[in-house]
């Protein structure tokens, strides 16, 4: 007697002409592992979740895909460098080396560059994805500021990706660090220095780095853990984290017609935008991979090993750190002596202003947020010219940096371009106060200039150029009526109003006590949303008024 073989589909029904033991094994594994994981109900419900579609959201990219970079070339070097500064002698490829006492570290660098297969190309390919991923972390931030990004419910993931960029200065420090050659050597002198004129706790926190007395037996040893272990790890759980946050929380968008808080208009992650993230990774890695075949990046072999008691000449960190090298470079030499003790001011009030403008940064969300008083959550992002005050913060903190910069590499401006180092000190020491106070006034000045421009083309239209003569001899120009989407996209920003005191006296006629931190709140919001920092947006009213003929042409 003949049997019918049957199988059971997902549903639960039998489909006939198929036992269960005969299913393709592709399909008994993916049922295998949805019934453990999940995947089927996990992917159902997010391969059609939609991205919106700017160019300014690839910068986030550029950084994500510049840190994959990075890690992979990392992995590869791992292989052939040996974190150790005992003394060894070089028979190398490199012939001008030959004989030359240096550490197994350095040793380890030349034969990766000269003797590892693809070497030289891996070690540039990952001294400039660090670089260029830095400079999108750092261009990605100022959208995300500039936009307003950052508020709810995005103020924890601007901390995580503060964080990033600011780990990712100090693994790149640990990095250029560990070929213990004369250039790298110099800058983790300078670094130690800076640790000592710390008052109290310098003095420990270098013998805790360094084992000991400069340079020690032991620093590149411990900048490579650090470097390849514990700066990593920490970043890959903060991008990690960031990623998770992006996806959970609803991706902005800017404004336009059919957007809203509530809803995402774009395009599905499967498979358009995987498609084009894909490509894109391709893209990026193509075009670090030819950067760092034409542009040579630290050829170590032509600075020579490090010494103690040489100093390379033109020694420059990379940008990333001009900053905090800036700072302490122009600032004036200051010390102080008391009870047989020294204080490095000169060294240690500029590490200070470093720190507090890092704290500033990563807390600007939440002190915009108290002084707007705003609670809701914000999906759609603002037009840099919309928000003047927080533009021109933003381009104050940019030319603190460009500024500082400047001092970071003040001998070689003097040197290339023939001028003073003394004259470029004080040009540095007098920006550093100036410049952002000027960036911030010609800022928002220009945003309110542009907010202005837009009134007018909400009220009259585009200029077309064409010039009309009316028949009592009058000449006009010809305005062009903007589009539905055009008029959202200029009008669909919110203005706040600033905070107000409120009565002095209650309504039972009892003086009520005012705080200083509601006075403070009410001059900042007034500063931030006050006449002066914003042009009204056009009213249906005034719009109705223009378009109905009464002096519109």
């Amino acid at each position: 007697m003949s049997t019918t073989a049957s199988s059971t589909s997902p549903s639960g029904a039998t489909a006939p002409g198929r036992s269960r033991g005969k299913a393709p094994a592709g399909e008994r594994l993916a049922d295998w592992a949805d019934g453990r994981l999940g995947i089927y109900s996990l992917a159902k419900n997010n391969v059609r979740k939609i991205f919106p579609d700017h160019w300014s959201f690839m910068l986030g990219e550029v950084a994500l895909y510049s840190f994959v970079i990075i890690i992979l070339t990392g992995v590869y070097l791992t292989l052939f460098f040996h974190p150790s500064m005992n003394e060894v002698e070089y028979h190398g490829s490199y012939v001008p080396m030959q004989g030359q006492l240096m550490s197994e570290a350095y040793k380890s660098t030349l034969d990766i560059s000269f003797d590892v297969r693809g070497g030289l190309l891996i070690r540039q390919i990952h001294h400039w994805a660090a670089l260029i991923f830095l400079a999108a972390m750092f261009v990605h931030m100022m959208r995300v500021f500039f936009t307003g990004a950052f508020r709810k419910p995005r103020e924890v993931n601007w901390l995580f990706g503060f964080l990033l960029f600011v780990l990712g200065m100090f693994t790149g420090f640990t990095g250029y660090s560990l070929p213990d050659d004369l250039l790298s050597g110099t800058g983790v002198r300078f670094t130690q220095g800076a640790i000592l004129a710390t008052p109290v706790i310098g003095t420990y926190l270098s013998m805790f780095l360094f084992g000991g007395e400069f340079p020690g037996h032991d620093f590149v040893a411990r900048f490579y853990s650090i470097h390849i272990l514990l700066l990593p790890g920490i970043m890959i759980g903060l991008v990690t984290a960031h990623l998770i946050l992006v996806w959970t929380q609803k991706h902005t968008q800017f404004a336009g017609a059919g957007k809203t808080n509530k809803n995402v208009v774009g395009m599905p992650f499967m498979p358009v935008y995987v498609a084009k993230a894909g490509g894109f990774f391709f893209l990026v890695f193509g075009v670090i991979a030819v950067i760092a075949a034409v542009a040579q990046i630290n050829p170590i072999w032509a600075i020579g090993p490090y010494r103690p008691d040489q100093v390379s000449t033109g020694a420059q960190p990379d940008w990333y750190m001009g900053f905090a090298e800036g700072l302490v470079r122009y600032f004036p030499g200051w010390e102080v002596n008391f009870w047989g003790h020294t204080l490095v001011l000169g060294v240690f009030i500029p590490l200070v202003i470093f720190g507090l403008v890092l704290v500033a940064i990563a807390a600007y969300p939440f002190i915009e947020a108290w002084v707007t008083g705003d609670k809701r959550e914000h999906h759609i992002l603002d037009r840099p010219r919309n928000a003047p005050t927080r533009t021109a913060f933003g381009v104050s903190w940019i030319t603190l940096y460009m500024v500082t910069l400047v001092g970071g590499g003040n001998d070689l401006i003097a040197t290339h371009f023939h001028l003073s180092i003394n004259a470029v000190t004080w040009f540095v020491r007098i920006f550093f106060f100036a410049g952002p106070v000027l960036a911030f006034i010609v800022t928002r000045r220009i945003c309110l200039g542009l907010q202005r421009r837009d009134k007018e083309k909400v009220l009259h239209g585009r200029e077309t150029g064409t010039i009309k003569r009316l028949p009592h001899g009058e000449f006009i120009e010809i305005h062009e009526p903007l589009s539905q989407d055009q008029l959202h996209t200029l009008t669909a920003h919110e203005q706040y109003k600033p905070l107000e005191l409120g009565p002095a006296v209650d309504e039972n006629g009892v003086e009520r006590k005012v705080k200083g931190s509601e006075k403070l709140r009410a001059k900042l919001s007034k500063a931030y949303f006050g006449e002066e920092s914003q042009i009204a947006k056009p009213t249906v009213e005034e719009y109705k008024e223009i378009t109905s003929g009464h002096g519109h042409h």
